[in-house]
């Protein structure tokens, strides 16, 4: 297992490795407060997720744990869209994943893309099981899901779904 996040690749998308400088830009994608609707909490500011990205950058204080983010770069543009994340465990063969794309690039296809990109980068690096927590109300989170291969198993957490690959 790699030490830090490559970077992929996918038809319309680069997978850019998470960078704290990308915290200005990504505030502007992450603020509207619908985003939050099933996640919780509310948007940053661009020093507080700057704040945010440096501790993620900085690593999991869980030596049993490895974070791995990304952000979303529109190849046309070159502009962000959103994030994909992996947290990994059991020496890097279990990864719980996230995905989040701002609402103006919603409805596009992107989450899907980011989300089976993440999951094929994934495999790739020897992860054998892949989980995500999708609240039940969540249509389009859970419609992303199972393009990427997931499927609910009936068990929640914190009220969210657990899905599984």
């Amino acid at each position: 297992m790699q030490p830090h996040p490559q970077p992929l690749r996918s038809g319309r998308l680069d997978l850019v490795p998470l960078r704290v400088e990308h915290a200005r830009e990504m505030a502007a994608v992450l603020s509207d407060p619908a985003l939050h609707t099933f996640i919780g909490g509310s948007p940053s500011t661009p020093e507080a997720l700057r704040a945010r990205y440096e501790r993620l950058v900085a690593g999991s204080p869980d030596p049993a744990r490895t974070w791995w983010n990304w952000v979303l770069a529109l190849r046309d543009t070159g502009a962000l869209a959103g994030t994909v994340q992996a947290t990994l465990a059991e020496e890097g063969r279990f990864a719980e994943i996230a995905w989040v794309v701002g609402t103006p690039w919603q409805g596009r296809g992107l989450a899907t893309e980011a989300a089976r990109t993440l999951v094929d980068g994934l495999r790739a690096q020897g992860v054998r099981t892949v989980v995500a927590h999708i609240h039940p109300e969540h249509h389009a989170s859970a419609a992303v899901a199972a393009a990427a291969g997931l499927t609910p198993t009936g068990e929640e957490l914190d009220g969210e779904v657990r899905w599984r690959l």
